[in-house]
């Protein structure tokens, strides 16, 4: 146990220390994963390095005015709201007016996102009528965070956390659809149900993470009873897919039989952090659950980082999957994806879930 705590604490410092944007220049989700990171461990740790590492981050973006620099809210891009929620924090530990007006700036966008007719946020502009499983971790975190200062009405967001369980949800497999085209046009999706035609690993890992964190902003006020029946039964859905000796899961869940699957990092990683919370939120009862979220997590630590020229690296992350006119959701298209060291959507989530395993 001992080994692997001090190799995941020497991984977390120098993961920090090499820090690399993922998009220089680019107000960008995958650094707002390490954000969010990186505000758990000063929560956990006390240590000034960590929000000092989350202000000298936001310097390069954030305006005396709020405004947000390589931000384009005309876009109405759901990705860019994710790096909005460390703003919380920096405006809760300095108190400096910008980081607040900065958040009303990515709330007006949350304001007028369009919506499909169930009420549910476009992704983007560019993917219209399309509601994706990403899209729920990227906005409504945020927008719970929002909420719980202002008039606590939640009732929004759990609406569309319902309308995604109605619609992207397969009870026989228990799996959730990486995303669905609510205008059944799209190249990729089915044309009688809109429906993309996997259970993307990554996908399914944002949407449980979306639901577990929302649950402990709003706390048990509103619907939190409806949110976590939802997230019980997608945890036990996705828990049934685990590989039998590692407990990690697939890029493409479900298809342990076609050879070139692998056990991709991001997805494991954002299954054992949602779990280990739930277990400490007591959403999940501890005695079931917390071995495997353990389990999980163990293996991550002992099989994906690698010394690779004596310097500590997190392997085996798919570098990006999404759905549009040449990405069309097969298996082979999922399995066709880099896949590489070292980058934030699976670090994140690891460094997360082993903080949940110290609380």
């Amino acid at each position: 146990k001992m080994e692997t705590i001090t190799k995941m604490e020497q991984f977390i410092k120098g993961y920090f220390e090499r820090f690399v944007s993922a998009k220089e220049n680019h107000w960008n989700y995958v650094d707002g994963c390490l954000l969010n990171a990186a505000v758990l461990l000063y929560e956990q740790k006390k240590e000034e390095y960590y929000k000092d590492f989350v202000l000298h981050y936001y310097k390069k973006y954030i305006e005396e005015n709020g405004n947000i620099r390589f931000y384009y809210p005309k876009d109405y891009n759901l990705d860019s709201i994710n790096s909005g929620n460390g703003l919380f924090f920096a405006y809760r530990e300095t108190g400096e007016e910008k980081y607040n007006k900065a958040i009303e700036l990515l709330m007006d966008q949350i304001r007028n996102q369009p919506r499909t007719y169930t009420g549910n946020f476009w992704h983007k502009k560019c993917y219209p009528e399309q509601v994706w499983l990403d899209g729920l971790y990227m906005a409504q975190v945020f927008y719970a965070r929002y909420q719980k200062l202002k008039d606590k009405d939640y009732s929004d967001i759990v609406s569309q956390f319902k309308n995604v369980r109605k619609y992207l949800y397969n009870p026989e497999k228990g799996l959730y659809y990486h995303a669905i085209d609510m205008a059944k046009k799209q190249p990729w999706c089915n044309k009688e149900n809109g429906l993309s035609p996997n259970f993307w690993g990554r996908a399914c890992g944002w949407h449980i993470m979306a639901l577990i964190d929302t649950m402990e902003i709003i706390g048990e006020t509103g619907d939190y009873q409806g949110l976590k029946d939802i997230f019980i039964e997608a945890i036990n859905g996705l828990l049934q897919y685990q590989e039998k000796e590692t407990g990690l899961f697939y890029q493409v869940l479900d298809r342990e039989d076609v050879p070139e699957n692998y056990l991709e990092t991001s997805g494991s990683a954002m299954a054992a952090y949602a779990v280990l919370k739930g277990c400490r939120m007591g959403v999940l009862p501890c005695g079931i659950y917390k071995g495997q979220g353990e389990k999980i997590l163990d293996s991550l630590i002992q099989l994906k980082i690698k010394e690779i020229d004596g310097v500590l690296k997190l392997g085996d992350i798919c570098r990006g999957a999404g759905l549009s006119d040449d990405r069309d959701g097969t298996v082979e298209y999922y399995l066709s994806e880099a896949v590489g060291y070292d980058d934030h959507k699976g670090a994140a989530p690891l460094i997360m879930a082993y903080i949940e395993s110290q609380r």
